[in-house]
């Protein structure tokens, strides 16, 4: 399992220096001193597996035995992380990249999942990515359907690699955009200001670094919302973590990946040494009991501060009520709702709109409805109406 294949040898032999670096860099690894002609790297012993250090050399420049001295540092990782050199090696080939690992804990033997869990942690995977990348934009209990186009192009860009060794472990990655200027050190999960690396330079941070970190920060603080709750055995208000990350999206996300059977689950980070992270980040467990608090605590922020400013509903007007029929229920979905879900809303009707409402609901036509969505009992309702088209056949 920890040898090499000569095709991966050959592979090793383009391999970049620095590459190595980073990767060990990523892992904990730590440059100890120079020798000659290669850099001395070690891996303190860990708590799970303890016993003397582990050491590498990796040589500053390729020369005659540059492929033999990149086999045995792959090998030696190998036994180290219990995977594959060549998996290792191919992981070593990425840019640089911030690591999200999502262990589920699903019935059966280990290493597999039922499908239907699986679908629904990758559903809200993408929701957490979604949800984490809206709040570094901009912080806010619920977060508006409408995405803006840097948070799309962010969950566009999330990668998902091969599993690892755990239960079920499903491995992303974000990649970071390379930069020509040396390295920046970012001192705070939590503090999103720009690092100054000297008089009078100031750097931006990269914004994938960024949702990163606020994805860490809301799923930590979804995890202690929830606890606190469960201690007062009354619902906490989730609205002052906002600012940290949390919103009613990002726990409806962790909730989508708990699945129906409500599994518990847990997150580990890890973070790209090209943009340096100071701030310890242990993995996160969400449990059974947090997740029915998160459910509770999504839904109290929207039923408070829910209000969709001027979203767009499409579908048929199925029942008139009210005096002078002025509310309308119209079947149909939300534009902004990526999974397209087909809902009844109660719609406050202008009085410049009874009369189309009235003409679509006697010919059956289809009508596009803009206005101000939130909650209504268990349900949806629109007021301030700005739009009201019927769709002639």
């Amino acid at each position: 399992m920890n040898v090499i294949t000569d095709a991966e040898f050959e592979e090793a032999r383009t391999l970049d220096p620095e590459a190595v670096r980073r990767y060990l860099g990523g892992k904990g690894w730590r440059a100890e001193r120079n020798l000659s002609g290669a850099e001395l790297w070690e891996r303190a012993a860990q708590d799970d597996d303890p016993g003397p250090p582990y050491e590498v050399l990796v040589p500053f420049e390729r020369k005659r035995d540059y492929p033999g001295r990149i086999a045995d540092i792959l090998e030696t990782l190998a036994v180290v992380e219990a995977r594959r050199p060549g998996d290792i090696l191919r992981e070593m080939r990425l840019p640089p990249v911030d690591w999200q690992f999502l262990r589920l804990v699903p019935p059966g033997p280990a290493g597999t999942a039922p499908l239907l869990d699986l679908v629904s942690a990758l559903t809200g995977l993408r929701e957490l990515h979604t949800a984490a990348a809206s709040s570094a934009l901009t912080p806010q209990a619920v977060q508006p359907g409408q995405k803006p186009q840097a948070v799309k192009d962010h969950v566009a860009a999330v990668r998902l690699d091969q599993t690892r060794v755990g239960s079920y472990v499903v491995a992303a990655h974000t990649p970071l955009l390379p930069s020509p200027l040396p390295r920046p050190r970012w001192p705070s999960l939590f503090d999103d200001d720009a690092f100054s690396d000297g008089p009078g330079s100031r750097r931006p941070e990269p914004f994938a670094r960024k949702v990163s970190r606020t994805l860490f920060a809301g799923v930590t603080c979804a995890r202690a919302a929830a606890e606190e709750t469960l201690e007062q055995d009354s619902l906490t208000d989730f609205a002052p973590y906002a600012e940290a990350g949390l919103s009613a999206n990002l726990c409806e996300a962790l909730v989508r990946i708990a699945g129906e059977e409500r599994r518990g689950f847990s997150f580990a980070f890890a973070w790209s040494p090209e943009v340096r992270m100071e701030q310890a980040s242990p993995p996160v467990e969400i449990a059974r009991r947090h997740v029915e608090v998160l459910e509770e605590g999504a839904k109290d922020l929207r039923a408070r501060l829910g209000r969709e400013p001027e979203a767009v509903l499409r579908g048929v007007v199925t029942r008139l009520s009210g005096q002078g029929d002025r509310e309308a229920a119209v079947y149909g979905s939300l534009l902004h709702e990526e999974d397209s879900r087909v809902r009844s809303v109660r719609v406050d009707l202008r009085p410049e709109d009874v009369d189309k409402a009235t003409r679509a609901w006697r010919r059956g036509l289809e009508v596009a409805v803009t206005g101000d969505l939130e909650p209504y009992g268990t349900g949806l309702r629109m007021r301030q109406v700005v739009g009201f088209v019927v769709q002639e056949a």
